[in-house]
Formats: C-alpha cells, structure tokens, sequence
C-alpha cells in the first residue's frame, strides 16, 4: 500500500515538474513547451499547465504572465481553446499584441502622460500618437519577464518587480499574481501589490475569448448581459471625458441580453469613435464578487462565461483592431470582431478624474483584486 501511495504521489509531482522544468510535453491545445523556451534580457521563458479534473486547462507562460491558451468543453463534453494567442514564444516577441497578457502598471489611457498625486506631477512615458500613456508605456507589464514563485497542478503564481521610474511611474511596486483553474470550471485570478512610494495602479488580464471554439468567427452573434446602467463616454479623439453616461436608450445598453452585434454598426457617435465596442461600463455593485459583473453565451457550442470581479468596471472590446493579418494559434488569422475581450478594471485616466475611484496606492498598503471567468454550458 505504501508503494502504491508513493508511486501516485511520484506521478503528481511528475506532472509539476512537467510544466515548470526542462522536461518536454504537449498540452491539450496541442502546444509544446519546448515551443515556449526561450531568453529574455537573460531570463528563461516557459510553459506552465494548470487543469482540473474535467478536463478544463489554462497554459500560461511567464512572459507577461499571459494566457496563452484556455481549453474549454461544450455542450457534449469537446474541448476547445476559446483565446487568441500565438502557438510559441516567438509570436509575443514579435508581434506588439496583448493576448493574455497582464497590462500594467496602468491599463487604458492617463491623458497627456501626467497626472499630479500629493501635490507632485509625474511626467510618464508617452508611447501613444497623441502624446498619452497607453497601458502603462512601452513595455507594459505584458511584455516583462515575471518570476514563477510557485507551481501546482493546478495553480501557478509569479511575481514582478516594477523599479521606481520604470516608463515614468514612482515607486517600486511588488507584483503577485495567482492564476487557479478551480473544481468549479473557473480561472481565478487573483492580484496583490504593495509599493515603497505612492503611486498608482491598474492592473488586468486582456484575454481575447471566443466561445465558440473557432477562433476564425465573429463574436457577433454572441448573447452579452451586463450589470452596469452608466458607461465612460469619449471625445472624438477617443479619449475620456471623465463623465458617465446611462446606457438606457443607446446601443451599450445589455441589461437585457441580446446579440453583440445587434446594435454594434448603429449610427451613435460614441460606436463610431471605435468602430464598435471598446468602452468601461460602471458596473452596478462595484467590489462584490458575489455575483456575475457579465455573462456572455454561445448558442452552438453551449458555452457560458460569467464574470465575477471586485474592480469597478469591466472595458469590453470586440476586436474592432483584428484585421485578419496576424496569424496565431492553428494558422488562423484573427479576424474583425473574431473575439471580445473582458478587461475588469477601473477606469482610463482615473489619476486625473478624482470623481472616479481612486487608484493611488500608498506605502504599507496592499493593493488586491480578485476576478473569476467562470464557464458553464446550456
């Protein structure tokens, strides 16, 4: 009996080291982790897998704490990969996009690349045309090296070290992250941070989901409900006003579910700012993740995703970019609209807009967030 219970323990820790040591293995999304093996600025890139036992199966790589792959079943049990991403490490250094990754220090836009906290000004990098900060400079957080402090089989956490001064933001900011693939079909994701100097912070994952399972479709035909009555409006440049508009009566109204694409090419002025969908909704119970913040449907596969989450709002981006140019996992070339994004968060250019909730973090505080993707089927 002892033999039999050391020989399953040695299988299990046989499966750890598989995602976290040198040893070779194939996902369930067909990914190879020899594939995902590489040096960045002198640090080892990898491939860590991360399942339950029904099947459901995360792959993350430490190169910007990014999902690389999330396989999912349908309705009649089938396994899919529902998130755009590249088949090997080499696609996310060469190719300037933030699938799976996590965006930080700041994700979204800080105007005009300043803000004033406590009375200083912090200038920070510009890195967008119009002289803003977009998702926390050139690298974000996506494109760093995060250190992988721990592996389960279930679970992996990894941790970063913003320096004071990176991309213009004060302070040096502890990052840690834990992604869990939980019992319940879920990917948890949970974030702590702590800095030495005040500074601010806006932290989250930019998966591009599809349920369908076929990475080479629209979303559009997708039913989306969200919790939410007010949304962040835009000027023409695309950047916020700091006012929240109801979404009664425009096209960004889904507190009845409905089709993404039933109201996404009508003639309202803020869907034409970005071609369709790419707006924070503020969610109606802000910090409780109780409930469902979001849920979308897929009727051909019976996928479901809700989303739980303690941040304020959720941005949801519909792939208005995807020009069918890049080519990801399966040779797909991602198309318009071929997936939607989910960013809970809170909201662009809040350092500047004190009417939004604050994102200033301080000295000997801990900054948390907690959201869940969680998936069922009809």
């Amino acid at each position: 009996m002892k033999r039999t219970v050391y020989f399953f323990a040695c299988l299990a820790f046989a499966g750890i080291l598989d995602s976290c040591s040198g040893n070779k293995f194939i996902t369930s999304s067909g990914l190879r982790s020899e594939d995902f093996r590489q040096k960045v600025n002198g640090e080892k890139t990898a491939l860590y897998k991360i399942s339950n036992k029904n099947g459901l199966e995360a792959c993350i790589t430490n190169y910007g704490a990014r999902v690389v792959s999330l396989m999912v079943p349908d309705r009649n049990g089938k396994l899919e990969d529902i998130v755009c991403g590249f088949p090997d490490i080499n696609g996310y250094l060469s190719q300037p996009q933030n699938y799976g990754a996590t965006v930080g220090r700041y994700i979204g836009r800080i105007l005009h690349a300043r803000y004033v906290l406590d009375g200083k000004e912090y200038c920070l990098q510009a890195n967008h045309t119009d002289g803003h900060t977009a998702h926390g400079g050139d690298p974000n957080f996506g494109a760093r090296m995060w250190k992988v402090q721990q592996v389960t089989p279930s679970s992996v956490t990894l941790t970063y070290l913003s320096p004071d001064g990176e991309n213009g933001f004060p302070g040096n900011l502890k990052v840690k992250l834990t992604y869990t693939v939980t019992e319940a079909n879920a990917l948890d994701i949970r974030y702590e941070a702590t800095t030495d100097k005040p500074t601010v912070i806006n932290l989250c994952n930019h998966s591009f989901f599809n349920l369908s399972g076929n990475l080479n479709s629209s979303v559009e035909n997708q039913i989306m409900w969200v919790d939410a009555d007010y949304f962040t409006p835009y000027d023409k440049k695309k950047c916020v006003t700091g006012e929240l508009w109801p979404v009664k009566s425009t096209p960004l109204d889904f507190t009845q579910p409905h089709a993404i694409g039933r109201h996404i090419n009508d003639e309202y002025g803020q869907l034409q700012v970005v071609n369709g969908y790419d707006h924070a909704w503020a969610l109606r119970s802000p910090g409780d993740d109780s409930r469902p913040a979001v849920w979308i449907y897929d009727e051909n596969s019976g996928r479901k995703m809700e989303i739980y989450t303690t941040e304020p709002a959720v941005h949801i981006y519909t792939g208005n970019g995807l020009k069918g140019k890049v080519k990801g996992k399966n040779d797909i070339c991602y198309p318009f609209r071929g997936a939607v994004c989910f960013e809970t968060c809170h909201f662009q250019d809040s350092p500047n807009n004190p009417q939004f909730p604050s994102t200033t973090l301080r000295p000997g505080e801990v900054f948390q967030s907690h959201t869940v993707y969680k998936f069922t089927t009809d």
